[in-house]
């Protein structure tokens, strides 16, 4: 799902998502694997119950097969602890870096970028999708079932692969706890409430109980990779001031990108992973979904922000990126204070010239879109530098 530049194809196709039809995903096969491929039984049992079982009939090859995956993960989750347990336990989570931004702002790209430090461990798609299985299996999967990831992302040119950095998002909810990610099992559904956007709506129990799994997922990855964590999920974009609370060394790093570009790219989103997540076929326009995400996470990240030291926090922007990644790359490390940025140098540059090519999609939009979105997003535009219309 991660949020990124939209690498389109080579004619540079156009997405109608302002009163246009729905834009259709890249082809995702059947066979491979979608995110509640990666539930215990009683996760996955859970979430079909509460949802009174309202399965399209098109959609029922695809429950079956997230039921047998959960009773093997069910087992396997029970032999992972058995043979890494205490290890697990004895972890330590040591100066993380949380990559946040809006869906579709670029934190994709800047994860990748990331990424050629090799001194940090990114969770990878193996790690985020089976999290129940991947400290045994996960090197096997890898090697020998290549075959089942496709080669794009459904929502845009983006490669895909088991070993490609992910959102660990997904590992929690597979491990059991609340995401936003839920709606996208039944959309005609009503939605969860709180959806654990921003931890502040959450009850203090649960909020802990929440922050303890993507502990527990944090030590996993390290058990396997045994290096410190960058990370990047947009949903914990809103969880700032507690992710910082909880891990007092963390440093965080926000990407901004053109509020429009966010706006019809993520509409984009939501209507190409309902169509290739969903158990229903969803009858959601996904205008008003945006506008209400976003308006909440960004509150919530605002008040998280100024409670967080200015020296553990870098911001920037995704048109930045693009133009000069190197450039970008130096003032995180510069204001974070991180060392070794020549040794992440040759990766950047390396990564910047196999993806020099790739071309965002085009997005068409109404004068009234454009209006509704300044008038409900100014913050964001004056916030990171954006200009408004009638400035």
């Amino acid at each position: 799902m991660n949020a990124t530049s939209s690498a389109a194809d080579s004619k540079g196709r156009s997405d109608a998502t302002a009163g246009g039809k729905k834009p259709k995903a890249n082809s995702y096969p059947w066979y491979s694997p979608r995110v509640w491929h990666g539930m215990r039984f009683g996760t996955w049992s859970k979430l079909v119950l509460q949802n009174q079982c309202k399965i399209h009939p098109f959609k029922l090859g695809l429950a079956a097969t997230a039921t047998l995956f959960s009773i093997n993960n069910s087992l396997s989750y029970q032999l992972q602890n058995l043979i890494f347990g205490k290890k697990i336990r004895e972890a330590k989570i040591e100066a993380p870096i949380f990559i946040l931004g809006h869906w579709r702002s670029g934190t994709t790209l800047l994860h990748e970028l990331m990424s050629s430090d090799d001194r940090y461990a990114t969770p990878s798609t193996i790690q985020c999708f089976a999290p129940c299985l991947f400290l045994n299996y996960g090197p096997i999967i890898q090697k020998y079932f290549s075959f089942f990831m496709p080669r794009n992302r459904p929502m845009d040119n983006m490669t895909m692969g088991w070993d490609k950095p992910q959102e660990d998002e997904f590992a929690v909810l597979n491990l059991g706890k609340m995401s936003p990610y839920i709606r996208m099992a039944f959309p005609n559904n009503a939605k969860p409430d709180p959806d654990f956007l921003d931890l502040a709506a959450v009850p203090e129990k649960d909020r802990e109980e929440w922050l303890d799994t993507l502990d527990l997922f944090m030590r996993m990855v390290i058990v396997q990779e045994k290096k410190p964590l960058i990370l990047k999920s947009p949903t914990h974009t809103g969880r700032i001031g507690e992710l910082a609370q909880r891990y007092p060394d963390a440093k965080f790093i926000h990407i901004a990108r053109d509020p429009y570009d966010v706006f019809a790219s993520t509409v984009r989103l939501w209507n190409t992973m309902d169509e290739v997540q969903s158990f229903q076929f969803s009858k959601d326009d996904y205008r008003e979904y945006v506008f209400d995400c976003f308006e909440r996470m960004y509150a919530a990240y605002d008040r998280g922000l100024a409670t967080v030291p200015q020296d553990r926090v870098c911001q920037i922007r995704y048109e930045d990126l693009v133009a000069d990644p190197m450039a970008v790359i130096g003032k995180i490390y510069g204001e974070l204070g991180l060392d070794g940025l020549d040794k992440v140098e040759p990766g950047v540059r390396a990564y910047a010239e196999r993806t020099k090519d790739f071309r965002r999609n085009r997005h068409t939009m109404d004068d009234a879109t454009r209006q509704e979105i300044q008038r409900r997003w100014r913050g964001y535009f004056e916030a990171n530098g954006y200009p408004l219309d009638d400035a």
